[in-house]
């Protein structure tokens, strides 16, 4: 990855980059921001793994599966969720400045075939990568590549495995070295986000009390929220039709029932700003003004009397607690 010299060229003068485009036209008023590095082969996975159906050709078929699932896929879910849970955090451990966030894949990939699992991402619609690795301002889907994590940047991990028929999928913003205090609070904040909208999650309930609770609590804080990804169903599917907004939308009034599966997953722009860019892998999602972002994930399945987190891992609280308020 090429680096911005210390003097900046005039704006109609040809772009540090070597691109032979205009700076203006190319890397004017991005410096400072992440740029894509080198991204390796995708990486094998053991025919004694069993896969999803996308696994060989990056083609995902369509299929109806039902939003409750029988007491069987529930239970299946729960095994991968508490695998997914144990690859997130020690996936967490492993960051740290100095390492690219291609080695973060090595080390996701690697232990979720250890774990007899398949990594979910990898070639899901041509995804090349077992993991997902934002830094900074990118909101979701970063590619892992060589770029090495530098003290003070923020990362969030995507990680979901496909163990024994179904997927757990689970997320979470991680520190690398010394951070600011504004980035602690933006990712103590939008992990509290993600709390508040588990804790809206009923029998009875309309799927919108989910994105106003989120709402809520990041406009409280001044915080922005990403409108163009969104919570999802999740089973036998990566993904499934069920669509969690992480905002308020009077229209969107589906009732949860007992037996529904589905992740929510809120991003929270620091600057307050929700509009994003897409860079021209057709995968890597920043903000629109390059302000930092954290995200946070769990699967949930939706109980009788309330909702049961499949991928908090044991001992988990949420901080939304009531004695951490």
């Amino acid at each position: 990855m090429t680096q911005a010299p210390e003097t900046l060229p005039a704006s109609n003068d040809p772009c540090w980059c070597g691109s032979g485009r205009k700076y203006k036209r190319c890397h004017k008023g991005t410096e400072g921001r992440i740029q894509p590095g080198v991204i390796s082969p995708m990486r094998y996975v053991p025919d004694t793994i069993a896969k999803p159906p996308y696994a060989d050709t990056g083609v995902v078929p369509r299929y109806d599966e039902s939003r409750v699932k029988s007491a069987d896929v529930i239970e299946r879910m729960r095994v991968a969720g508490a695998a997914a849970s144990e690859i997130l955090r020690r996936a967490g451990e492993f960051v740290r400045p100095g390492i690219t966030t291609d080695e973060i894949d090595i080390f996701v990939h690697d232990l979720t075939i250890e774990m007899g699992g398949y990594p979910s991402p990898l070639n899901y619609h041509g995804y090349p990568k077992s993991v997902c690795t934002s830094v900074n301002e990118v909101i979701c889907h970063g590619i892992p590549d060589s770029r090495v994590l530098e003290d003070g940047d923020i990362v969030n991990l995507d990680v979901t495995i496909y163990l024994n028929g179904v997927h757990g999928d689970t997320n979470g913003t991680f520190a690398v070295g010394n951070i600011s205090q504004e980035d602690r609070n933006l990712i103590r904040v939008t992990e509290e986000c993600l709390w508040y909208g588990i804790e809206a999650v009923k029998p009875g309930v309309s799927i919108n009390e989910i994105g106003r609770a989120i709402e809520v609590h990041a406009k409280k804080h001044k915080y922005g929220i990403v409108r163009a990804f969104i919570g999802h169903g999740i089973g036998e599917n990566f993904h499934t039709d069920i669509q969690v907004l992480h905002y308020y939308d009077p229209r969107n009034t589906m009732i949860l029932r007992e037996g529904m599966t589905f992740t929510i997953e809120p991003m929270i722009t620091a600057s307050g700003e929700f509009r994003h860019k897409m860079w021209d892998d057709d995968w890597t999602a920043v903000t629109a003004d390059g302000s930092r972002t954290a995200q946070f994930e769990h699967t949930m399945v939706v109980t009788s009397d309330g909702v049961d987190v499949l991928t908090a891992g044991p001992g988990a609280v949420s901080p939304c607690a009531p004695w951490n308020r």
